[in-house]
């Protein structure tokens, strides 16, 4: 099994940056896609992106492309999620998320870190 721990939330204002952090542990990270979620209250959790194993697949949902970049770096077993021009509408916990199989946006994740919140100020 894989550990993941999330890191680099905060508040930011609108048109700022974060970028979030998802640190693994145990199984070797490359073993895994990793993909990117976000809940905001009173919603049901979302997909925001996903990664394949080496990084050469992407997918992000509508509202974020262009503005998020997913990435990783398997030697450091750390992925990443670079947010810039950011929306109040952002404003979520952001998960992040490994799975065995990769299916772009078909993928089902696995495993689950405990989460970031994430506020944007308009």
């Amino acid at each position: 099994q894989v550990q993941l721990v999330e890191s680099g939330g905060g508040l930011v204002q609108a048109g700022g940056s974060l970028r979030l952090s998802c640190a693994a542990s145990g199984r070797p990270f490359s073993d895994y896609a990793m993909g990117w979620f976000r809940q905001a209250p009173g919603e049901e959790r979302a997909f925001v992106a996903a990664i394949s194993w080496g990084g050469g697949s992407t997918y992000y949902t509508t509202s974020v492309k262009g503005r998020f970049t997913i990435s990783r770096d398997n030697a450091k077993n750390t992925g990443y999620l670079q947010m810039n021009s950011l929306k109040p509408v952002d404003t979520a916990v952001y998960y992040c998320a490994a799975a065995t199989h990769y299916r772009g946006l078909a993928t089902t994740f696995d495993f689950w870190g405990q989460g970031t919140q994430v506020t944007v100020s308009s």
